[in-house]
């Protein structure tokens, strides 16, 4: 088996054929950029977390706290507003559940209950309702199960609700898919889409750094010293004149 030599040659072809191998990934970071600056901006972020459905809670008696606990820890429990009802989220080493703030009963997040919450978000009509027991690409920045309601308008929006709190989580459509597409290009996170320290994109831009080093090596080898000599043909003679 011979042996490789480390060769101006030896470098030039690996040069060349990871030039190629970055270069389509060059490509791909100029596109993908392109089209998430050019999507609309309000489309996108249109569908976030910041959307909100909070109402004043109303005015009257709530159950006792002291009745919450049940037999279980209670580790906190928050009043809130559920649409128009006050309730309690209790949570314990168990989880979380929900309380009608009123009542002291527990209630079910029910497929009824998801309609109403994604419904005070959207007024399309809705299209299909289905339960996730984890989070797909689209909700993966939240935990835990979920209702996934889906909308019938220009954007198919999908709402997805807490299973276990009922909150509102996040909305998404099509444009924001789109963006998540190119997303998913620009930062080369294939699996989850959100990372930039990846191994992949590390390997990436190694290579790059190794390009830029063969790069200025290859460039200093490609010259002789007879391509620099123009630069002696405007050299003027020096003339000199012996005294007599």
């Amino acid at each position: 088996m011979s042996k490789i030599r480390l060769t101006p040659l030896f470098f030039r072809r690996v040069h060349k054929w990871i030039g190629l191998i970055l270069g389509l990934q060059f490509l791909l970071w100029a596109v993908s950029g392109s089209v998430m600056a050019l999507l609309d901006k309000d489309k996108v972020g249109g569908h976030g977390a910041g959307m909100s459905h909070s109402h004043p809670l109303p005015a009257g008696d709530y159950a006792s706290l002291a009745a919450l606990p049940r037999g279980e820890t209670v580790q906190g429990v928050v009043l809130r507003d559920l649409g128009a009802r006050p309730v309690y989220e209790v949570h314990s080493a168990k989880g979380v559940r929900l309380v009608d703030a009123t009542t002291g009963e527990d209630m079910l997040v029910d497929q009824d209950m998801a309609r109403e919450i994604a419904s005070m978000m959207n007024d399309a009509p809705i299209r299909a309702v289905s339960v996730m027991a984890k989070p797909n690409l689209e909700a993966r920045d939240f935990k835990g199960p979920m209702w996934r309601v889906d909308f019938d308008d220009a954007e198919n929006s999908s709402a997805y609700v807490s299973l276990d709190t009922a909150r509102f989580l996040v909305m998404r459509g099509d444009t924001w898919r789109t963006w998540d597409f190119f997303w998913m290009l620009h930062n080369m996170d294939y699996v989850n889409r959100k990372s930039f320290n990846h191994p992949l994109i590390i390997i990436v831009a190694f290579g790059v750094f190794w390009m830029a080093g063969t790069g200025f090596y290859l460039l200093f080898k490609s010259f002789s010293r007879a391509d620099f000599r123009w630069l002696r043909r405007r050299r003027k003679p020096v003339v000199t004149r012996s005294a007599t």
